[in-house]
């Protein structure tokens, strides 16, 4: 599956909406308000869909804080919590991308955020998540336009 895959553009687009519900019903179970969520799915995941959808989701959770403090770091003068619910956790599932998936070159996941920015909400949703995420690649320690090889991942 390449990167710039339609699914892998729809499974972020659940990624963020799973995340944006979360946000506002934190006090659900984690699997079950999942479950609820695929279910209200009209296309199902198959099995390589699962595993990428989840290996996000899995990896924002166990890293939440980790990409919470990145975020703010980027975000100078922005506190997490009065960004717009679409673009906090836009920008959680891109930082997620950039610090732990080195298979997909850092500037298709800036891309892919600020498209899905600009489709859950606005122009200017793309603009906010471009610059902040802009800052970041700038500081990363590998090719921005390219996967890092196998080994080195």
């Amino acid at each position: 599956m390449s990167t710039g895959s339609p699914n892998r553009h729809l499974l972020r687009l659940w990624a963020v909406q799973f995340l944006f519900q979360r946000d506002y019903n934190p006090d659900e179970e984690w699997e079950d308000a999942l479950e609820t969520f695929l279910d209200g799915k009209k296309q199902k995941p198959s099995r390589k869909m699962m595993e990428f959808l989840m290996y996000r989701l899995d990896g924002f959770r166990e890293h939440q804080e980790q990409i919470d403090t990145q975020i703010g770091e980027a975000a100078a003068n922005w506190d997490l919590h009065r960004m717009g619910g679409v673009d906090r956790n836009v920008l959680r599932l891109a930082m997620f991308e950039l610090l732990h998936c080195s298979d997909v070159p850092p500037v298709v996941t800036v891309n892919e955020a600020v498209q899905l920015a600009k489709e859950l909400s606005s122009e200017e949703s793309g603009k906010f998540v471009n610059g902040i995420l802009d800052k970041k690649i700038r500081s990363l320690d590998r090719p921005l336009r390219a996967a890092l090889p196998k080994e080195e991942q």
